[in-house]
């Protein structure tokens, strides 16, 4: 293990400092500014420019969720030694790999629809191998490098940073998409996989040996193996619950992914660059509300776990309303105010992200002998089939209820109503899944060592 070194950002009893906490969220937004271009832009540009069915790009996107699920196995793979910054980088230049490689597959489709899907399901495989192994090993870096007390805080710093990175990206490709042809968004994917790839060196270099008495190695005894570590969790009450509410909140948070920048091109006629823009804005909205639940809320204080589970429920209730004016939009179509609603929506989703966040953050080091890496890849694979099955849902909705119904407006209203009611079920769920009870319950069962 690396001794501690004597550096302004970083204090050995405290933890990662503001700066450190800063460069993991570089790396977090640089994972949010690829994939935001392989699962919105090219789903656009499948469904608008190349009229696929909305279930071809859903499909590519569900299964790269699908190879996420190797999250626990990378997060425990990184709990064994001083080696997460191998990790966060080596997934990081995958993910870009996979991304370039989906824009070339998305172009090939206009000649040989055969041998671009082959080429998409492998570059898919690559972007979800490289969000799943660069995304655990930093959220793990992240929670076992700083003080306990400021778990949350640096949650919602990274979660906005993340978020941030996302709207700069959307705003910016959409401006460089303009005027759209393909060649030029071949262009624009190789540029942007090259700049985050260079970010996430830059922001990782030196960082993990900095991690001080926090860090996953400066623990005293082995790594379980990862069956028993699995085990652990799967027998924790208050870890199960949280599953089941991340699974079913991430359901509903992402059914409108895959469909949103269709619904504005088919309902409002809006342009390539002009939906890219609009998922700008719902980015825009979830950073907005990111920001008012750090900054006024427990989750960004890390001293009132109580108050996660009001955020977490608020958040819920917000995006519903925020859907069902979706509905109305969907039927009522121009001049709806299009931009405010999906504002709003997100706005409600980042309330919601933040507090859940907080609340998995302060779970995460709860277990007997289960390291951060690997508890926080069970909830990432949770959400990892939730978002795949959230945008099978919502694209296969869309697909099924447009035939049965004849008609693109009523197909998306019923979608998005559907979505609503699966965000009032997860703020039911919130309710003995967040917040004070759930971590003192956490707390407790690690004290009395029932499970170890």
């Amino acid at each position: 293990m690396h001794a501690p070194l004597a550096s302004p950002e970083i204090n050995t009893e405290k933890g990662f400092g503001w700066l450190a906490i800063i460069r993991i969220g570089l790396v977090q937004a640089a994972i949010g500014a690829l994939v935001m271009l392989a699962s919105t832009v090219l789903n656009r540009v499948m469904v608008v420019e190349l009229k696929l069915l909305a279930t071809i790009p859903a499909g590519l996107v569900a299964w790269h969720y699908a190879v996420q699920l190797g999250r626990p196995l990378w997060g425990h793979a990184s709990d064994k030694g001083n080696n997460r910054t191998v990790w966060i980088v080596g997934g990081l230049a995958v993910l870009a790999a996979g991304v370039v490689l989906a824009t070339q597959a998305t172009l090939m489709m206009r000649e040989s629809f055969g041998a671009a899907f082959a080429l998409a399901v492998f570059a898919y495989a690559l972007i979800g191998a490289g969000v799943g192994a660069g995304g655990t090993s930093a959220l793990a870096l992240l929670a076992s490098g700083v003080a306990p007390e400021r778990r949350a805080a640096a949650a919602a710093v990274t979660w906005t940073m993340m978020v941030a990175g996302i709207v700069a990206s959307a705003i910016t490709v959409g401006q460089l998409l303009k005027p759209f042809s393909f060649d030029r968004l071949l262009l624009v994917a190789g540029g942007l996989a090259l700049a985050m790839v260079a970010l996430t060196v830059l922001a990782t270099w030196r960082l993990e040996r900095q991690a001080g008495r926090f860090g996953h190695a400066a623990r005293e005894g082995e790594v379980p193996d990862f069956r028993a570590a699995l085990s652990e969790i799967w027998h924790e009450p208050a870890a199960r619950r949280f599953t089941v509410f991340i699974f079913v909140s991430m359901i509903a948070f992402s059914m409108q992914d895959l469909i949103l920048e269709p619904f504005a091109g088919l309902i409002f006629g809006l342009s390539p660059g002009e939906s890219t823009q609009l998922g700008g804005q719902h980015q825009g909205g979830i950073l907005a509300g990111m920001i008012l639940t750090g900054v006024g809320g427990s989750a960004f204080t890390g001293k009132r776990p109580d108050g996660l589970r009001a955020w977490v429920i608020g958040g819920c209730v917000l995006s519903a309303a925020g859907l069902a004016a979706l509905g109305v939009a969907a039927v009522s179509g121009p001049p709806w105010p299009l931009g405010i609603n999906v504002f709003v929506l997100g706005f409600g989703n980042g309330v919601f992200a933040v507090a859940a966040i907080g609340a998995m953050m302060g779970l995460a080091g709860a277990g007997e002998t289960t390291r951060e890496g690997v508890r926080m890849g069970v909830w990432g694979a949770s959400q990892a089939i939730a978002f795949g099955l959230g945008n099978l849902l919502g694209a296969g909705g869309v697909d099924y209820a447009r035939h049965a119904l004849g008609a693109d407006g009523p197909a998306f209203q019923l979608v998005f109503a559907i979505e609503a009611a699966a965000f009032v079920l997860a703020a039911l769920l919130a309710v003995r899944a967040t917040g004070g009870a759930a971590l003192r319950e956490a707390r407790t069962e690690q004290r009395e060592g029932v499970y170890a």
